[in-house]
């Protein structure tokens, strides 16, 4: 029998997904577990989202849009950037996408020869490595755990390399550190990659969810940087699967026959659902679920300093705490592990982010209601006292 394609062997799995599986099976035997391993909201998509979505489908909505994406919808982002952060966006620079990962497949499949570099943050979400091993790039892993977890304008020059076709992939705010990259340094690395004739993407898929300082997106930058974003994290429209990416205008011809062959378009009725995502009754929620998720940081992440974890600094945006958990006697799989079989309390281990030293980090995501938080850390509490008694007999 013949074998499978050589990429594959560089393909790892997400490994966040097993640990979600066996924590199904520990509730399916009747235990009780708290969820803080996946990275999804726990609210519902708002209303006017779905009543949007439901409309849709009774009015036939239903058959192909243009591969790029429907009109109003493209006018619709357009519009959000002018009225968020005064950016004004062309509607013909932006292409609707299967979520943030049909975005960054085609960007993959635009940008990327076999051998290109591909400059990536580690930690940093592991599917992004996987997009480049699959189109035969090469992912670059930058240590940024002494940079404030983001990549910083002298990392980009030292890790660039001499060969032309790199490229420099962003995600601010990061997965799975919550880290946010500054507008200075950001256009500063703008800058380096246009020297050297590359590329620069940026990944804003949590843009929404940022708690300090005044929001801002890369798309204000120029139109030669790769912008891409999702309705899934701050729109709550997960399994919609809906995204967009901003691209320079002479690539949008590209992309739109890419995306012709690879997916023809994005669903129709979440399209149609998305047009409510931007309406004031929907923002209102937004923000109200965005002030929640920043009340879940600021009381669990003390809470977790309080048991012996460190963190490198205050997470900025997102929903995710990375913990450095050296000083607690185990690496983070034996950990994580030993949290969801005998406390009840569902984490994930770093090597799903980090190529550097995975074994010292533990992510931890305030995706579930503050009372379930508090509880799992009175669980964390209690495991790590037992084992300290344990350790000591």
């Amino acid at each position: 029998m013949a074998g499978y394609a050589r990429r594959l062997d560089r393909i790892q799995p997400f490994h966040v997904m097993r640990l979600l599986h066996r924590a199904r099976e520990l509730e399916a035997q009747g235990r009780d577990i708290i969820h803080m391993e996946v990275g999804e909201p726990d609210f519902d998509t708002p209303e006017p989202i779905v009543r949007a979505g439901v409309e849709a489908l009774r009015e036939g909505r239903t058959h192909y849009t243009p591969a790029v994406g429907l009109p109003r919808l493209r006018e619709a982002i357009a519009g959000y950037y002018a009225s968020r952060f005064g950016v004004d966006v062309s509607p013909e620079r932006i292409v609707v996408t299967p979520g943030a990962s049909g975005a960054l497949q085609l960007l993959m499949a635009l940008l990327a020869n076999p051998g290109d570099r591909v400059l990536m943050a580690d930690p940093g979400y592991p599917c992004n490595r996987n997009f480049a091993f699959l189109h035969d790039a090469r992912s670059v892993a930058v240590d940024v755990s002494r940079d404030g977890f983001q990549l910083t304008p002298e990392l980009v020059e030292q890790h660039w390399g001499d060969a032309d076709g790199a490229m420099a992939l962003l995600t601010t705010p990061a997965n799975p550190t919550g880290a946010v990259i500054g507008r200075e340094a950001l256009a500063a690395i703008r800058e380096v990659a246009r020297r050297r004739g590359g590329h620069l993407l940026v990944d804003e898929i949590y843009q929404g969810l940022t708690y300090d300082g005044e929001p801002f997106t890369a798309a204000e930058l120029g139109k030669d940087v790769f912008v891409i974003n999702s309705f899934s994290k701050f729109f709550g429209m997960t399994g919609w699967r809906l995204g967009w990416l901003v691209a320079p205008p002479d690539a949008v011809p590209e992309l739109d026959k890419l995306a012709q062959n690879l997916f023809l378009a994005a669903p129709t009725p979440s399209q149609y659902a998305a047009l409510a995502a931007f309406e004031p009754e929907t923002l209102a929620i937004l923000e109200n679920r965005r002030q929640r998720f920043e009340q879940r940081r600021d009381s669990l992440m003390p809470a977790l300093e309080n048991l012996g974890f460190r963190f490198a600094g205050q997470p900025s945006g997102a929903f995710y705490l990375y913990a450095d958990c050296r000083g607690l006697g185990m690496d983070s799989d034996a950990l994580s592990e030993a949290l969801l079989e005998q406390a009840g309390v569902a984490t994930t281990p770093g090597r799903d982010f980090s190529v550097i030293d995975p074994g010292r980090w533990l992510r931890f995501a305030f995706t579930t209601r503050r009372e379930r938080l508090e509880e799992g850390v009175a669980r964390i509490t209690a495991f790590l006292a037992g084992r300290a008694s344990s350790t000591e007999s």
